[in-house]
């Protein structure tokens, strides 16, 4: 008896085929190498019928957008190996579009490679005056270098420290020096209509408690009403402390209390608050910006027990050393704040800072310029050119990437010595942040989300049962993206139990 001959793994036994047997096989793996390769539609669609999805697409993908009623042209897809760079699957990659709060995975990598994960802003405040028995004989000055977290909590060390250096009165003015960032004035709701939206507030070089306003609702069934906290507490403005309960479902709670927000002396609830919605805070952009710090100032020193004879008015720092200066927690921390809330306000205060500290100007010219020379180093001259820059946030119409450009920079992200602080900022699948509503890859992705009106899209790491890291950029482009998410969570199953190579 012979003994077969051994055949190297992997290798088709095609040898003992028929010759006709052998062409059909030729014939049928050459037809499923082109319907394979990203962007080859499977068939010609028939009229009025949805689109057939691509065989290039992987199954589970194809059948979520066959699910959704969703053409395969809305979907925009790149995944590769984080560790090897080797790209797994591309559809469309190559085409630039909108990437929503998407880009904000840019801004960030950008300003930590440049910058540095300990990079702190620095905040100057000068006593301009003798101080004798408690009294600033004298304005006091603070200097604005676009900390983007001048929170509440932050403010109230400020004053306790100047309360326990010996400070109780001010006899000239607040000074604010805010002269770091040129921006531009814009109308907050021109991008979406939603001007008190805390998401829409302008950058500055002294950004005051994001210039927003927390109410908080806290149910007492027993005394039938929800009583209202706000923070932080603003001079002149009153707000009512209680609204009545209703046994309603929680709903749209916010509609309900008929509130009067552009009322800058009163905040009145003319409506209830269901007491099924428990504890719920409402943020909301101050109206009158201009008035915002004033307010907030005087509101904060006579909490404080302190004493204000001028006003509160924008100016210019000394030119001399500043009596002592404040900094801010580190750039690793402050990008989880940006990454997992997708804060536009604080992604905005990033990008021009990146103008101040490297291009010596905190405007947005600068700041683009910063960004695509930034870009041309990671990508190529070439790559780089093809990416629109407007602003950090990705809240734009015209910023323009495509998913294979932002996934070969995550996947440089992956393989930096700042992997850590860069992949610990952005969202846990299904976990937290905005990416808490994930239905997919629940606990196994570190995911950015983005939306518009027209776009929905995540992209990161996700970390695959086989234990391989894969890059992951999933966008969906249609009137009504929002609505197809099962599609993002479907390409983020796919990717954590990747089969192989194609």
């Amino acid at each position: 008896m012979s003994t077969p001959c051994p055949r190297r793994p992997g290798t088709p036994m095609a040898h003992g085929l028929r010759p006709a047997r052998r062409r059909l096989l030729g014939l049928a793996s050459a037809l499923i190498a082109t319907l394979m390769r990203p962007g080859t539609a499977a068939a010609a669609d028939a009229p009025g019928s949805t689109p057939a999805a691509p065989a290039g697409l992987p199954e589970p993908l194809r059948r979520a957008l066959q699910a959704q009623g969703l053409p395969p042209q809305a979907l925009h897809l790149w995944v590769q190996d984080a560790d090897s760079g080797r790209t797994l699957r591309a559809w469309q990659a190559e085409q630039a579009l909108n990437p929503a709060s998407l880009f904000k995975l840019v801004t960030a990598w950008a300003a930590l490679d440049r910058l540095g994960p300990q990079f702190r802003w620095r905040t100057p405040v000068w006593l301009d005056g003798p101080l004798r028995e408690g009294v600033l004989q004298g304005a006091l000055v603070i200097q604005g270098r676009g900390d983007p977290r001048w929170t509440p909590e932050r403010l109230w060390l400020l004053v306790s420290r100047l309360r326990q250096s010996g400070l109780q009165r001010i006899a000239g003015d607040l000074v604010l020096d805010r002269q770091a960032f040129t921006v531009e004035a814009t109308d907050p709701g021109a991008f979406d209509g939603e001007p008190l939206r805390p998401y829409n507030v302008a950058p500055d070089a002294l950004l005051l408690a994001q210039r927003s306003v927390v109410y908080t609702f806290t149910p007492d069934v027993g005394a039938g009403l929800a009583r209202v906290t706000v923070q932080p507490r603003l001079a002149d403005h009153g707000v009512q402390p209680t609204v009545p309960l209703t046994d309603g479902p929680c709903g749209d709670w916010r509609g309900g209390l008929r509130a009067t927000p552009q009322d800058t002396r009163q905040m009145r609830f003319d409506g209830r608050y269901p007491s099924a919605c428990g504890e719920r805070a409402w943020p909301l952009a101050w109206p009158e910006a201009a008035s915002f710090d004033a307010r907030l100032w005087r509101a904060l020193w006579a909490e404080a027990g302190g004493q204000l004879d001028g006003r509160v008015r924008d100016g210019t720092a000394p030119d001399r050393a500043p009596s002592f200066v404040l900094e801010s927690p580190p750039l690793a921390e402050v990008l989880r704040d940006i990454q997992k809330w997708s804060n536009n306000t604080l992604a905005q205060q990033l990008f021009l800072t990146l103008g101040l500290e490297q291009g010596g100007r905190g405007d947005a010219p600068t700041a683009r310029r910063v960004l695509q020379d930034w870009l041309a180093e990671r990508l190529g001259t070439a790559e780089a050119a093809r990416i629109v820059v407007d602003n950090g946030s990705g809240l734009s119409r015209q910023t323009r990437i495509s998913a294979a450009q932002l996934g070969r920079l995550l996947q440089q992200g992956w393989q930096s010595p700042l992997m850590p602080e860069w992949l610990a900022a952005l969202p846990l699948a299904g976990i937290d942040g905005t990416a808490a509503r994930s239905q997919g890859a629940t606990g196994r992705a570190h995911l950015k989300t983005g939306s518009l009106a027209d776009v929905a899209g995540v992209a990161g790491i996700v970390h695959g049962l086989d234990g391989r890291r894969r890059v992951l950029v999933a966008v969906i482009r249609h009137e009504q993206a929002g609505r197809f998410r099962a599609v993002l969570d479907a390409a983020q199953d796919w990717v954590v139990q990747y089969p192989g190579s194609p």
